[in-house]
């Protein structure tokens, strides 16, 4: 059973886990640790934590079960740092936006006799911006949470216990859960994901340029352009790792939107601009 969980970053993602949890009727204890002295405070006082903890690795030693919710390349380091001092009676899972790196990681460093358990995880939810104090209890409720396990991993049945568990509690959460393999959930997601962020970045990059100091553009710009740009206020911080950790797949999809987009230009004047209209409200109906 699942009585203690230590959430490793109470930013926006660890801080609606420990407020969901709560929501669904978690009784044990959770502790958070946080880089930043302020965002681990915040957490406190919205009750998604009940105590924080000065020292993440004792903390994990300390819990069941590990949420590491930070950047990529933070969740790799704390796997590294983890794996020599957690044992086979503890899970550690993530919510990193890329898989086939930490799934790498994961299947090296634990998963095997005497290693604690590792089951990566992407609960497919967040906003645009980042922090403790826009977490949200409901934050998964309705939305699918992606696993990409490894089947041939080797855990205790405390561990595996502890697996099941987890599970129940994502849906619990409010999300439903979808299997994917890792290689796969990474080009999926920088089609459905990625390429919406970049998109609306470089969109909002170029407007910053071009019209950014027009004193018109408040009464111009409309809810299309609030819309089309509101990824553009992602934190660079968050997706500096996602870049690096899945640029091949995020390079293809950038290639085909650019492509795309001189498809458009090359046929403003023809009917192929009714045929692109009418795939795009195709796609929007269906999905």
């Amino acid at each position: 059973m699942m009585e203690r969980v230590a959430i490793l970053g109470t930013g926006l993602l660890g801080a609606s886990v420990g407020l969901a949890l709560r929501a669904a009727g978690f009784e044990g204890t959770i502790v958070g640790w946080n880089r930043g002295e302020e965002g681990a405070q915040t957490a406190l006082q919205m009750g998604a934590v009940d105590s924080i903890a000065r020292d993440g690795v004792e903390a994990a030693k300390a819990s069941q079960v590990i949420v590491l919710a930070v950047p990529i390349y933070a969740t790799l380091d704390w796997m590294e740092k983890l794996s020599g001092v957690l044992g086979p009676d503890h899970l550690v899972t993530d919510v990193g936006s890329t898989k086939a790196q930490i799934c790498n990681a994961g299947n090296r460093l634990f998963n095997s006799p005497g290693k604690a358990a590792f089951l990566p995880g992407h609960p497919m939810a967040g906003k645009e911006r980042g922090g403790a104090e826009l977490a949200d209890a409901n934050l998964f409720r309705g939305a699918v949470w992606l696993f990409t396990d490894d089947a041939t991993a080797q855990r205790s049945d405390v561990a595996n216990g502890l697996v099941s568990s987890w599970r129940k509690w994502v849906v619990s959460m409010g999300s439903r859960t979808l299997e994917l393999d890792p290689t796969r959930h990474d080009e999926l997601v920088a089609w459905v994901s990625h390429l919406p962020q970049f998109t609306a970045t470089a969109l909002a990059s170029l407007l910053e340029d071009e019209v950014g100091d027009a004193p018109e553009l408040k009464d111009v710009g409309g809810r299309g352009l609030r819309e089309m740009t509101r990824l553009g206020a992602s934190p660079f911080s968050m997706w500096r790792d996602i870049a690096h950790t899945n640029t091949d797949a995020i390079e293809t999809a950038l290639l085909a939107l650019e492509q795309r987009l001189a498809y458009l230009r090359e046929n403003l004047r023809t009917p192929v601009l009714r045929d692109e209209f009418e795939k795009a409200n195709r796609f929007r109906r269906d999905s």
